[in-house]
């Protein structure tokens, strides 16, 4: 069977799976944005991957619509040019998988009609239930509402002409149009447990050159972006009572500076300037490690030597970070939001806390960080839990291969 991939960070979500289905005598193919899957290439055997041309996007005008839905539009049509390209070159896929984002998928079947189209349905935005409305900090602005019917529509007209789908988790899943859930199977992407595993004899060197083991009882809060979507403001403001509680312990926080969800800042703002520059010497900042985003092997072996992490984010995607700190067996204090609920019980595979307590959350920290047979039945039994659930060789990676490989002919 031929498998084509879209994804403009190729592999994206389909890291796992491309190589895995090239290795059962697939041919497959990857078609990502050009200036993202130069760096990609080496890196996938057997996967053959192609570039598409997006032109530069224009200056915004203010306006939602062309603000919203015609960079989709144009991204779409970037796609299918690219597509159109590879036809020419003899490509005939009996499968496209693509990621609903973006308007990547949107034209995909008017270049390649007797394909099936795939998708993989991360998310579909909500004016209420969801992260819209969720933080009162940053409330919806003008008419909240009608943007987000407008980030739908690309998505919704890559639901009209896809045959299938499949969400990581029940609660994505249920964020999508009642009609729509009955082609959409629930899949995660899977998690390698094998390599996000207990290692209390990791070592972590820094950026900064500073050595890090378990002796130096580490709390960890690990996310791409340090940004409100995944709970930033409010951890650093519990930190000085974290701090308070904890008198000798590390807080190592790995993260960027752009934002991937949330509101912009002002121009020339990070949201780690705004909250460095609230709490001031309210926080020792001795005893804080504020890190870029670290090699992967890094990140990993911080996992190992945490004494507990913390994970936060308002009611969205859900994100790897929590499994794999889950699958390292980590003492876990994680928001009271879904998709949390759906792979975290309080009290049996971590504790759960008010997203916006900051009062909750250093106290739980304090609770698994004293005591450290709590923290590691808790550790034990969330490690258990993604093994049984998420693990990517005997779980998530044999279900996506038998989703594809229901549209052999």
């Amino acid at each position: 069977m031929q498998v084509l991939f879209v994804h403009q960070n190729f592999p994206g979500q389909y890291r796992h799976l491309a190589p895995a289905l090239a290795a059962r005598g697939h041919q497959v193919i990857g078609l990502g944005e050009a200036a993202n899957v130069k760096q990609t290439r080496p890196q996938w055997p057997g996967v053959s991957i192609y570039g598409y041309t997006l032109k530069p996007p224009g200056e915004k005008t203010g306006e939602p619509v062309a603000d919203l839905v015609l960079p989709a539009i144009r991204r779409g049509q970037a796609v299918a040019q690219g597509l159109t390209q590879l036809r020419e070159k003899g490509l005939k896929p009996d499968l496209i998988c693509a990621q609903i984002g973006w308007g990547e998928a949107i034209f995909t079947k008017d270049v390649f009609p007797d394909a099936k189209l795939l998708l993989y349905c991360e998310f579909y935005y909500r004016a209420r239930g969801a992260d819209s409305s969720f933080d009162p900090e940053f409330p919806p602005r003008g008419n909240a509402a009608f943007r987000v019917h407008l980030m739908n529509l690309p998505l919704t007209a890559a639901l009209e002409v896809a045959d299938a789908g499949h969400a990581p988790t029940e609660w994505q899943r249920g964020q999508f149009p009642e009609h729509h859930k009955n082609r959409i199977s629930v899949i995660h992407e899977g998690i390698d447990t094998a390599r996000a595993a207990p290692g209390p004899d990791a070592r972590v060197t820094l950026p900064d050159g500073r050595e890090l083991t378990a002796a130096n009882r580490v709390i960890t809060y690990l996310t791409r972006n340090f940004e409100p979507y995944r709970g930033f403001h409010v951890f650093m403001r519990a930190i000085p009572e974290i701090q308070r509680r904890c008198p000798d312990a590390t807080i190592v926080m790995v993260g960027g500076d752009r934002v991937s969800y949330s509101p912009r800042p002002p121009a020339g703002q990070t949201y780690r300037d705004r909250l460095t520059q609230e709490l001031g010497s309210r926080i020792d900042w001795s005893r804080i490690v504020l890190s870029p985003p670290l090699p992967y092997s890094t990140y990993l072996a911080l996992l190992k030597i945490s004494s507990v992490h913390v994970y936060l984010t308002y009611p969205f995607v859900l994100s790897w970070s929590l499994l794999e700190a889950m699958s390292s067996g980590c003492a876990i204090v994680a928001s009271r939001t879904p998709p949390v609920e759906e792979v975290m019980k309080h009290g049996e595979h971590g504790l759960l806390v008010d997203f916006f307590s900051t009062a909750e959350i250093a106290a739980r920290v304090e609770e698994l960080y004293r005591n450290r047979d709590l923290a590691a039945r808790l550790g034990a039994q969330a490690r258990q839990s993604v093994v049984e659930r998420y693990d990517l060789q005997t779980q998530c990676l044999p279900q996506l291969v038998g989703l594809v490989e229901k549209f052999k002919a």
